[in-house]
């Protein structure tokens, strides 16, 4: 991948980018022909994952926690100092708590809402003033199904999601003026492997009952979605959160039986 990126090639910082989607878009930024910041709490993960992507020249780790403002506020400014500009921004990182609302105590709740929130919040405001400095850029969101549609043991994951689906909004208004498009992506049940640690067969089976294409996501498909979202093929698409979840958002009740009708046919 090194030997396709050029010096002064586009810039992305990507968030949570140690596992899953996040560094499934690091390499699909990679393969365009960008340069990538991959930014994780664990350094464990984020030490693998630039081993894995092999990319020296063209990749910056960065082991920064999105909640905590100092941290951000020093890590951004790296990156950009590091390649010279930033283009796209990606706020992937993300934390869950999985307990009925009555059990979520208050720590549960706080420290969802500073990753999930508060972290694209800070690292949207570091990012804003360098992309502005180049003419512009790309801010994309991820947010999640479920911050669209209410499901069990997810009230402070939910409530997070959805509201990072408003500030997603509120960015793209008042950064436009700069130059910059601020989007969402809400990925459905996706085979990552937080899905794969708490999803049992049971699950699993509910949701293939209420996705239309029958399926979990791929996280190289998530990848895809954001990828387009920072190019100029996306230059007029602002302010939207697009579900990437094989019709899940969409879907009301009745879909086995009509699956059933059909192979009946």
């Amino acid at each position: 991948m090194a030997s396709q990126v050029q010096q002064g090639a586009p810039v992305a910082l990507v968030t949570g980018a140690g596992r899953g989607i996040g560094r499934a878009t690091a390499g699909r930024f990679l393969a365009e022909g960008w340069r990538v910041a991959l930014l994780d709490i664990d350094a464990g993960l984020l030490d693998a994952a630039m081993a894995d992507l092999a990319a020296p020249e063209a990749t910056l780790p960065l082991h920064c926690d999105v909640a905590d403002a100092p941290g951000v506020a020093r890590a951004v400014p790296h990156a950009a100092r590091h390649f010279g500009r930033l283009d796209a921004l990606v706020n992937n990182a993300g934390t869950a708590v999985f307990k009925p609302m009555l059990e979520t105590t208050l720590e549960d709740w706080s420290r969802v809402m500073a990753v999930n929130l508060t972290g694209p919040f800070l690292c949207t405001q570091a990012a804003a003033p360098i992309m502005a400095e180049t003419g512009g850029g790309a801010v994309v969101n991820i947010t999640s199904i479920s911050g669209l549609r209410a499901s069990t043991l997810r009230t402070a994951y939910g409530t997070s999601k959805a509201a990072l689906a408003h500030l997603t909004k509120q960015q793209a208004v008042e950064l436009a003026a700069l130059g910059i498009r601020v989007n969402a992506v809400a990925p459905g049940p996706v085979d990552t492997a937080m899905a794969k640690a708490v999803h049992t067969p049971e699950i699993r089976r509910d949701y293939h009952d209420t996705i239309p294409l029958d399926r979990y996501g791929l996280e190289s498909e998530l990848a895809e979605a954001i990828m387009f979202l920072c190019t100029d093929r996306a230059s007029y698409i602002n302010g939207q959160v697009i579900a990437v979840d094989g019709g899940f958002e969409a879907t009301g009740i009745g879909l086995p039986t009509l699956r059933a009708q059909r192979r009946n046919l």
